[in-house]
């Protein structure tokens, strides 16, 4: 169900602020990890900056590969998002969160990272290696080469939920309590 995006529409994949599910692969190797902190950057080429703490395993998956991809769940999914938030790829020894959970993916179109089904949107991301702020700051930037997202809910470069109430957006506030995306209003 998902269509490829315009790049230069991808920075309103998440211009609203989504919690996302960042998840990358490297030599054999996979992970999915929640995050909350995630913002558009620049328009072209699109650039993203997203927060990954040092102990994240997703994050030394990350920077081994040079690629991740942002998937931008929804309502249907705030249990997953808990899941993969609250444990780590590291202490699953003979499996990773993927097959652990039953999360069923599909292919990227121009990196290696599995995207999650069942998101509304993914943005398939090359790191911009900048050594000091991912040490310093734990931030990271990159370009988009790739966005899809569920035309059931983005079309034309716009969001439109209504009548779609389980594919909306969560917002991770705190302590497993999540916002809804709410309706839309025109100035």
């Amino acid at each position: 169900m998902s269509y490829p995006i315009d790049l230069s529409k991808a920075y309103r994949l998440l211009n609203h602020g989504p919690t996302i599910l960042i998840s990358a692969r490297h030599n054999g190797k996979q992970n999915i990890m929640a995050a909350a902190w995630a913002c558009a950057l620049d328009f072209d080429p699109p650039k993203i900056t997203v927060v990954i703490d040092k102990s994240a395993y997703t994050r030394e998956l990350i920077e081994a590969a040079g690629t991740f991809a942002i998937n931008v769940p929804c309502v249907a999914q705030v249990d997953i998002v808990r899941k993969v938030g609250t444990t780590s790829g590291r202490d699953l020894l003979d499996t990773d969160k993927f097959a652990q959970y039953g999360l069923e993916t599909f292919s990227a179109t121009e990196i290696d990272a599995p995207l999650l089904k069942g998101c509304v949107a993914w943005l398939e991301c090359k790191l911009i290696p900048e050594p000091h702020n991912q040490n310093t700051y734990d931030l990271f930037i990159a370009e988009v080469v790739a966005a899809h997202a569920d035309e059931r809910v983005f079309s034309d470069g716009h969001w439109h939920f209504e009548g779609h109430d389980e594919l909306r957006t969560i917002h991770h506030i705190a302590g497993g309590a999540f916002f809804i995306t709410g309706a839309a209003i025109q100035a």
